[in-house]
């Protein structure tokens, strides 16, 4: 999304954004625990589903918009199935780090990616 500056494309965006959060979370619960496919294979689905939407982009000239909200949609459900692979106990097929744990991770991660991206400055379109 280059700019919001209407009403309809924040209303637009906004409901994008709740239908994927709900469905995704479905859809990575529905794969990883209702199919019994797993956090990981559930996870790895998802990751290769984005991967080939970048090629796609790269290398076949997919439409920019279509291939953001596509890999847009998929990062909900590769994000559940990864939070779930992190916090569930070993029992349950997960790495046992817990709700907090996983959080710390992720939120360790967030600052560090914000922090490389602060100093490297790669994330400015330069024009």
């Amino acid at each position: 999304m280059h700019s919001i500056r209407t009403a309809s494309r924040e209303l637009f965006y906004w409901v994008a954004i709740l239908v994927t959060f709900a469905l995704g979370t479905a859809a990575g619960d529905l794969l990883a625990e209702a199919l019994g496919l797993g956090y990981v294979q559930s996870a790895l689905l998802f990751g290769a589903a984005i991967a080939v939407i970048t090629i796609a982009y790269y290398y076949f000239h997919l439409n920019e918009i279509l291939a953001f909200w596509l890999a847009y949609i998929l990062t909900r459900p590769f994000g559940a199935s990864m939070g779930d692979l992190l916090s569930q106990s070993t029992e349950e097929g997960g790495l046992g780090f817990g709700t907090v744990g996983t959080s710390i991770l992720f939120l360790c991660m967030i600052v560090s990616l914000v922090i490389y991206l602060t100093v490297s400055r790669k994330d400015r379109v330069h024009g």
